[in-house]
């Protein structure tokens, strides 16, 4: 059997609409694991960066969600973990965007080999790979002693997705040539200069920026439409997607 090419794609985000480690502080209140007083705390952050009071809002909300989640976490049963991350992943599964969805199923269509890489727990990660017909995945893991979160975890930040993208590579003999890989932060950059199609779905800044600086395509969804940007002879020009038009679902 010939080597495959492959397609990857960062999930929270980029395919599911919202982001599943976010989702997981409103279960977390739902099952009182974080009390009602904390989880105020991670709404008025929340709000600030929805009102776009500064250009770190939204860094400032992560810092309060993340601090709040991993103190909520450690110690807490593993098996309560799992059914959290169900619980989160059968709410927002099917909550996604269309361009990223469609160019998913395009792609297995093809024959390509395609990976989910997410900063997310591997719990919820894993479980969205499996409905979405994914080949492999990589998550961030929260480490487990005597059937409880310990509190330490390995996390995909930094250079940590394109080395995980090595590695399924490596893993499924997966084949450079015409590979495809989506993200929508800063985060996935590394990952996305694995690939010979680099696409910046409605970027951050950042990503934005880097994607400008050496000619990725950028693709936005907004409402009922996907606006397909392609860099030629130094400029941006709207340009017909994959399936042939600018789509309007």
């Amino acid at each position: 059997m010939s080597a495959r090419p492959f397609a990857v794609f960062d999930i929270d985000g980029t395919l599911i609409r919202w982001q599943l480690y976010h989702a997981m502080a409103d279960a977390l209140v739902k099952f009182g694991i974080i009390s009602k007083d904390d989880y105020q705390s991670i709404v008025t952050m929340r709000m600030s960066w929805k009102k776009r009071h500064s250009p770190n809002s939204f860094s400032d909300y992560e810092d309060v969600l993340i601090r709040l989640i991993r103190r909520a976490l450690t110690g807490l049963e593993y098996e309560t973990f799992a059914n959290i991350c169900t619980a989160v992943v059968e709410r927002y599964q099917d909550q996604v965007y269309v361009y990223t969805r469609d160019t998913l199923n395009r792609l297995q269509e093809q024959g390509y080999l395609t990976f989910a890489i997410s900063t997310s727990p591997s719990e919820l990660v894993g479980q969205v790979a499996s409905y979405y017909n994914f080949d492999d995945f990589s998550g961030s893991r929260y480490l487990i002693k005597e059937g409880r979160l310990s509190g330490k975890t390995q996390l995909l930040l930094k250079s940590g997705k394109q080395r995980q993208l090595a590695a399924l590579i490596k893993r499924h003999g997966a084949v450079e040539k015409g590979s495809v890989g989506i993200g929508d932060t800063a985060i996935d950059i590394g990952m996305l200069e694995m690939v010979e199609r680099p696409i910046a779905f409605n970027p951050a800044k950042k990503l934005f920026e880097h994607a400008n600086k050496h000619g990725w395509d950028i693709v936005v969804e907004r409402k009922n439409v996907v606006y397909q940007l392609k860099y030629s002879h130094g400029q941006y020009l709207l340009s017909p997607t994959d399936s042939g038009q600018t789509s309007i679902f």
